[in-house]
């Protein structure tokens, strides 16, 4: 009976996330992905403490594939210039170090990853153009999502 209630949850999720996936201003999709990168890197670093050697490739996996497949993918080098060569030089680097703290089992270079994340998701929320218009016409735009902490999973 557990395990039905779990899939039940999970397929609740997935339709939550799914809605707010079409839903979401491009703007917020990214916030998603910094969301789901993070998530992922802190469910690597509870499965490598745990000792869970599988949970924690597949968390890692997870997180490099949403840095490589979705951050890196949205930049547009031509548009963003500088701006975005330098973004892709950084993903590149946080990808590398996960990788890295996946074949060491070093859960450091994970929280290093999810601080960069960190810092990375806070710049992009307060460049959020919802909330720069502002103003009466502009429908209000809600609070910043909380960047997910090992407390919160």
């Amino acid at each position: 009976m557990f395990g039905t209630m779990q899939r039940g949850v999970g397929a609740y999720a997935k339709v939550g996330l799914e809605t707010g996936v079409a839903a979401a201003s491009p703007h917020k999709l990214i916030v998603m992905l910094y969301d789901g990168a993070m998530v992922s890197i802190l469910s690597g670093i509870s499965n490598m403490k745990a000792g869970n050697i599988p949970a924690k490739g597949a968390a890692i996996s997870k997180a490099i594939n949403i840095i490589d497949n979705g951050l890196r993918a949205a930049l547009d080098k031509k548009v963003g210039g500088e701006i975005a060569q330098n973004l892709d030089a950084l993903y590149e680097y946080i990808s590398a170090r996960l990788l890295k703290a996946n074949l060491r089992n070093d859960p450091a270079i994970l929280e290093e990853a999810h601080a960069l994340l960190s810092e990375l998701r806070e710049a992009w929320n307060a460049i959020d153009p919802q909330a720069a218009a502002g103003g009466a016409t502009a429908p209000a735009a809600p609070a910043p999502l909380r960047a997910p902490t090992l407390m919160s999973v």
